[in-house]
């Protein structure tokens, strides 16, 4: 088995190709095996597990996923990194790779016989784009999620209202999923080195959550039109996006017992779920 854990390795392995890593794509491989055997460890993979990966790179998470694992799909969008992956994943016949933009990825077909977990390096860029999809549309398909991704994102994931860092994505993984912080990682563990710190989220999908929306749709809607404007006050934001009056906002507001003109960043997950409800009741849908 080729072993993934060497930087030196690795240049040589990517020179050899002649590949130069691109920026654009998030190109920075994990090469420690410390922080590998923590990632799989926090998955709690078993031998029944079906696991999905999104850019596995050089494969070097892909090995270790594979040996715990049922089956692992690797999703990824370099072309070029194809032949390296069939040559430092020829010893598994249980991995399986797709060369697709993970954003263009139809997850519901690949996951409609039964959930799967999806441990992943992820690409930075497509980090917050992928877990609002997962997470609005295909939650039912995942039993876990554990992906390194920046600091910064882990943070806005986790964060609690009135922080700088709080915004849409913590009310959508926080309402849709148990999230976590599982640990972080330093720079010095990829290849090439980053310029970010990172960590690895941890989140458990709740297919059917605790907080009564209304209607799903009509609540992630509440949501992103209250931080697209975060600064403005719940009255302003939401009079401009939904076809409610102040007025009636206001009515809203005292049955919830929320003041309107508090800004969106000051909310819990639970009353933007008691406003979507109450407002979502008084349109009848929209």
């Amino acid at each position: 088995m080729v072993k993934l854990s060497n930087p030196g390795y690795v240049a040589s392995l990517l020179a050899q190709q002649g590949i130069r890593l691109k920026k654009k794509w998030g190109q920075n491989f994990l090469v420690d095996e410390n922080i590998l055997q923590k990632i799989v460890h926090t998955a709690k993979l078993e031998p029944t597990d079906s696991v999905l990966e999104i850019g596995p790179g050089i494969g070097s998470l892909t090995q270790k996923l594979a040996e715990k694992a049922k089956v692992v799909t690797a999703v990824e969008i370099d072309a070029r990194l194809l032949l390296v992956l069939q040559a430092t994943l020829a010893d598994y016949d249980n991995v399986f790779l797709i060369h697709q933009d993970a954003m263009d990825f139809d997850w519901r077909a690949h996951c409609s016989q039964n959930s799967v977990k999806l441990v992943a390096n992820l690409p930075y860029n497509v980090a917050t784009p992928l877990f609002y999809r997962w997470l609005k549309e295909y939650r039912d398909c995942f039993s876990l999620f554990v992906c390194m991704v920046q600091k910064e994102v882990a943070q806005r994931i986790v964060a609690h209202p009135g922080g700088k860092e709080y915004g849409a994505l913590a009310v959508i993984c926080q309402y849709a999923g148990r999230c976590e912080i599982a640990f972080n990682v330093p720079r010095t563990v990829f290849f090439p080195r980053p310029d970010v710190s990172s960590a690895v989220v941890k989140i458990t999908p709740v297919v059917n959550p605790s907080y009564d929306v209304g209607e799903e749709s009509f609540f992630f809607r509440l949501v992103d039109a209250v931080f697209s404007q975060r600064r403005k006050t719940l009255f302003n934001t939401l009079h401009a996006a939904l076809p409610f009056s102040k007025e009636e906002l206001a009515e809203v507001g005292d049955v919830a017992g929320i003041d309107m003109s508090r800004r969106g960043e000051t909310l819990s997950v639970e009353e933007f779920a008691l406003i979507s409800r109450l407002l979502y009741t008084r349109s009848g849908g929209v």
